[in-house]
């Protein structure tokens, strides 16, 4: 088999399973781990793949702007997992700011009943007009709305987070890499999210098992940005160490 049609089928089989292992590979197309590493870093030059311990994971699908209702509803039993584990990082009282996640929109609805007196900054048009609806007190950003994501951009949003701060900041994100930090798809809300960090004295980020070792198009901010990090399954040794010596405490 030529170069070029193995890696078309380790392409086949990322976009299939997300995930491919150099070990398993090699023994597959009965070459070396090294030229299949050679595939791999081919492949991760022609913005295909991120290359990651032992193996390398699918990166292209994670520059895509899904639409809200799209997002809300992929992985929703993980996303409803880590809106249980968060209610520990947050107190009767709290002032918090959201991004437009659909992670941490499950996330607030599960804080919005088992919380008291909550004040909630946020430029997403849904939480906006669900949260009110539970009795907290709900300050919108404003903005210039982006209807595919129901989220609100821009300068006035940008001006009104600045005149805040909270205790904690709530986000979510695309992507997690050892190299990049959080990523995510879309540069207007990623400038907003990083103006709620510089305002929040705690930040949380909410991401589920299927955003580690993921990159997309926009930088958010350094793992060691980072007080919490809140998901559903125990990450690998080698993250959970990554993790700790960033200073991120983790909650899985």
């Amino acid at each position: 088999m030529l170069g070029f049609e193995r890696r078309e089928k380790i392409i086949e089989f990322l976009r299939r399973d997300q995930k491919v292992f150099v070990a398993a590979l090699s023994a597959l197309f009965e070459v070396t781990e090294e030229t299949i590493r050679r595939d791999l870093e081919k492949l991760e030059k022609e913005g295909i793949v991120t290359r990651t311990y032992g193996g390398a994971v699918l990166n292209v699908h994670t520059n895509e702007d899904l639409s809200y209702q799209t997002r809300h509803t992929t992985n929703l039993p993980e996303k409803n997992d880590i809106a249980r584990k968060l209610a520990r990082l947050v107190s009767d009282g709290d002032t918090l700011m959201a991004d437009p996640s659909s992670t941490v929109f499950e996330a607030l609805r599960e804080l919005g009943t088992s919380k008291k007196n909550l004040t909630l900054i946020t430029n997403s048009s849904i939480i906006f007009s669900e949260y009110a609806k539970l009795g907290h007190t709900v300050i919108s950003t404003g903005g210039t709305l982006r209807p595919h994501s129901n989220s609100l951009v821009g300068s006035v949003a940008n001006d009104t987070v600045s005149k805040y701060v909270v205790d904690t900041a709530l986000f979510s994100c695309k992507g997690l890499s050892a190299e990049y930090g959080a990523t995510d798809s879309n540069e207007p809300e990623s400038e907003l999210k990083r103006r709620m960090l510089a305002q929040a004295r705690k930040t949380v980020l909410l991401a589920d098992h299927t955003k580690f070792d993921k990159v997309a198009f926009v930088k958010l901010f350094d793992l060691t940005s980072i007080d919490y990090l809140v998901t559903d399954r125990r990450p690998s040794d080698e993250w959970m160490e990554r993790l700790e010596s960033s200073g991120v405490e983790v909650i899985c």
